[in-house]
């Protein structure tokens, strides 16, 4: 006997062969809701709220129920609004970010996330004392004294030029000139002729003029020295070569800023004021001598940066941040004056004493600024280091000396450090890069 097919019909007439299929039971399911504006408030976004652990916020405190819907719906955790709810309404605290969220702590997006800190990139800048942080979101004209990492070597004190003489030759030079006013001494007071005297003095001038004029033009002639230097070619130099090369300038990682005029992408930056002291004025610094002008307050950074090479047009990294030493020769701009008769400062130049807490006395000063932009033309010294085909430019371990320059009646000078020179004025135009 043949097994029959079992058959089902449906509900249309039509059979089919095998069993009905048994209807499973379904579990209920969502329907589509619209979600309100919440303009980056996370107590009105619901779930992200409840991730945070923060109180969320009905965006209707009344709900009506609907009258085509059988089943009204509830708002519990997220707050949605029905398919016959329509258009949700925007509330008062939504919205752009305001500038209240410039503060440290955690700060919503208007996308509803959070990030770990102001929005906007670059230096941070720190506005008076309250220690508040600003970003792209400060106002136009701040300013805020820059705050860089270690990244930013700050340059606190002047470049030292110094004399290269052996102590040997200063001791035998002391002796020599403290014999000879010895036996002049007692020759005349022996002899009691003045010709003694004449050729005392014959020899006690020369000295102390010499000594002088090295004082007055020992820099002069170092920055001479420095021109004259021959250009090296990058492409020959060797691993631990001393080099001077002349390039066009780009920033690295951390390009810096003016604090007084705002010039963006700069390698190098600085900033001083000078006060001029009168007789029984006030001193701007312990060494600052009457009738004359004394540095106040400076504020010079350098970073790392790249030159590339006129001759051969290789790059190479200036490793001029993180603490190096460096000697910048950068001869600044007057960019505030304020004299007897002009006493009036600007609301920029008071915001600028404000921020770095100077008083703003009655007292004659002058604001000067000194930058190396982005596509200067710029003459570097240094020593090279090759790495995997990487160019990198450091500073020497041994002082750079000009030796003596007889023609100039200068005695041998020096610098430490990593020598920098930029021949081109603030107001000149630079090539674009």
């Amino acid at each position: 006997m043949g097994t029959r097919i079992p058959t089902h019909q449906l509900s249309s007439g039509l059979y089919l062969s095998g069993r009905p299929e048994q209807l499973k039971e379904r579990h209920p399911t969502l329907s589509s809701c619209s979600v309100p504006y919440t303009g980056g408030d996370p107590k009105k976004s619901g779930e992200l709220a409840k991730m945070f652990e923060i109180p969320a916020v009905d965006s209707n405190p009344n709900p009506k129920p609907s009258r085509s819907s059988s089943t009204p719906h509830q708002n519990t955790g997220s707050v949605r609004s029905g398919p016959n709810s329509g258009q949700a309404t925007r509330h008062s605290g939504s919205g752009p970010l305001s500038r209240k969220s410039q503060g440290s702590g955690p700060m919503p997006l208007p996308t509803g996330l959070f990030t770990s800190g102001p929005i906007g990139s670059g230096p941070i800048e720190v506005s008076g004392g309250d220690g508040r942080r600003s970003g792209n979101l400060d106002r136009p004209g701040s300013m805020g004294k820059p705050v860089y990492g270690s990244g930013v070597t700050s340059l606190s004190e002047e470049v030292k030029v110094g004399f290269r003489v052996s102590r040997a030759v200063v001791w035998v030079f002391l002796v020599v000139v403290a014999m000879t006013l010895l036996i002049g001494v007692f020759l005349m007071v022996a002899v009691k002729k003045a010709v003694i005297l004449v050729a005392l003095g014959g020899v006690i001038v020369p000295v102390v003029v010499l000594f002088v004029w090295n004082c007055a033009c020992g820099r002069r002639g170092l920055l001479g020295f420095l021109r004259s230097y021959p250009d090296a070619e990058l492409r020959g130099a060797i691993d631990g070569q001393y080099v001077k090369v002349t390039g066009v300038v780009t920033c690295g990682s951390i390009p810096l800023e003016s604090s007084y005029q705002r010039v963006p992408r700069c390698v190098y930056v600085s900033t001083e004021l000078y006060e001029y002291k009168g007789l029984g004025g006030k001193s701007a610094n312990p060494k600052h001598r009457c009738f004359s002008w004394g540095s106040r307050y400076s504020e010079k950074y350098i970073a790392d940066f790249y030159i590339s090479d006129f001759q051969s047009g290789l790059r190479a990294l200036v490793k001029a941040g993180y603490g190096a030493k460096v000697a910048p020769f950068v001869e600044p701009a007057t960019v505030v004056d304020v004299t007897k008769d002009n006493k009036e400062l600007s609301p920029n130049f008071l915001g600028w004493l404000a921020d770095r807490k100077l008083p703003t006395d009655d007292g004659i000063m002058r604001l000067k600024e000194g930058y190396i932009k982005e596509g200067s033309t710029v003459s570097v010294m240094g020593v090279v280091r090759r790495h995997d085909n990487v160019l990198t430019i450091v500073p020497s371990s041994e002082p750079v000396s000009t030796g003596c320059q007889w023609f100039r009646c200068l005695l041998p000078t020096y610098v430490e450090g990593l020598v920098l020179t930029c021949e081109d004025n603030q107001n000149s135009d630079v090539i674009p890069v």
